[in-house]
């Protein structure tokens, strides 16, 4: 017997006169189902019995074409297929492709299954987002025995295929991740991009651990001026130091977290959120498929956050809202002793120990095609930059 949907949201606000989209891009994170292959121990999706709640799209591609008429006209969008595990439903998958050649698309999977993915899917995909935890010890822990080198085997096969670049997304969830682990990442895909994970794993000692990690990764960083050490959080970082206007220019002034600007996730039952972390909370419904209606995100900046009076607001710009959110708008005094603030210290660090090697002389010595990349990376726009 299939279990029944979770109802997230009964009823439809009033229509606002905001533009729910700032800027002049927005990513349609496109979730194919909520079922999943693999049940690692920190996913998001756990919460609420959200995951496997939803195992099929239930809106028609009619609704999406009527709402991208509607409400995306003239925009530059890229669809991300997320879930669950999004390979588990292809014909979707293979449906929206078709429905629109003229937009591009990344796929954010577990890897399992990526080996079962027809050339003409591959092709299409600007960026693959492989998620994987560090090494074979950490990532086997969180998901599975085997699932480690699985991953690899089936990136081995797929590679040539696969239109546009390969992206390792670690979820930092582990005191075990070393650097050699996260440099092995470096040089076995084209990017690396890690996402401190929003849950109790900041003591003082692992908060102590990372930063040791995070400085060794930061020296081999500035090591070469002839070729990039792709860790995209610090390509970011550095080209918002760089750039100190870019990242305002980029997100209209606001957070760069793409929740508040350009950013829609649409549930498999056509229900929209801002962030797929946060779908189990009814305030932050932000549209519907069914009668096609969308507001500005719910998550945006307020007056009871902190970062404007950071150090690093210039350049981090505001990290993830979800943490912001919880610690400072709903003031969870916990979530924010646990999580939001030595996630925060991290970042911190991560700006002081970048200004250590004087990133502005260190970007002008960077051959032409190397500065392109730091400043116009186009994984920049499928991931946060900010981990």
């Amino acid at each position: 017997m299939s279990q029944a949907p979770v109802v997230l949201y009964p009823s439809r606000p009033q229509a606002s006169d905001v533009n729910p989209i700032s800027g002049s891009r927005v990513e349609l994170q496109l979730l194919t189902t909520l079922r999943c292959n693999l049940k690692c121990t920190y996913c998001s999706l756990g919460e609420e019995e959200v995951l496997g709640s939803q195992g099929n799209v239930s809106y028609s591609i009619e609704q999406l074409d009527a709402f991208i008429a509607k409400h995306l006209q003239g925009l530059d969008v890229y669809v991300t297929f997320y879930g669950g595990e999004p390979t588990l439903n292809l014909p979707y998958m293979r449906q929206v492709m078709e429905r629109y050649p003229q937009f591009r698309f990344q796929l954010q999977t577990n890897g399992t299954l990526l080996d079962n993915l027809p050339d003409s899917v591959l092709s299409r995909l600007s960026n693959v987002l492989v998620s994987i935890d560090g090494g074979e010890k950490v990532t086997d822990g969180f998901r599975g025995r085997g699932i480690y080198k699985q991953v690899l085997k089936n990136l081995a096969k797929t590679r040539e295929r696969i239109g546009g670049s390969v992206t390792a997304r670690v979820t930092w969830s582990s005191d075990e991740i070393s650097f050699d682990e996260l440099d092995e990442l470096a040089h076995t895909f084209d990017y690396v991009y890690f996402q401190f994970v929003a849950g109790e794993a900041y003591s003082a000692q692992a908060v102590e651990g990372r930063k040791a990690v995070l400085a060794q990764l930061i020296e081999r960083f500035f090591a070469s001026t002839i070729e990039l050490y792709p860790i995209i959080p610090l390509m970011g970082a550095v080209r918002n130091k760089v750039m100190p206007k870019r990242a305002a220019e980029l997100y209209d002034g606001k957070t760069q977290c793409r929740v508040s600007t350009h950013i829609l996730n649409i549930m498999p039952d056509g229900k929209i959120f801002p962030c797929p972390d946060m779908m189990y909370l009814p305030e932050m419904l932000q549209g519907d498929l069914n009668g096609n209606w969308l507001k500005q995100s719910p998550l945006q900046p307020h007056p009871d956050m902190p970062c404007g009076s950071c150090e690093a607001y210039a350049w981090c710009r505001g990290n993830c809202m979800k943490n912001l959110y919880l610690a400072y708008v709903k003031n969870d005094q916990k979530y924010r002793k646990h999580v939001t603030d030595p996630i925060c210290e991290l970042v911190r660090f991560m700006g002081r120990e970048i200004d250590r090697y004087n990133p502005q002389e260190w970007f002008a010595k960077l051959p032409l095609p190397l500065r392109k990349q730091i400043t116009d990376c186009e994984v920049y726009e499928y991931v946060e930059i900010m981990p």
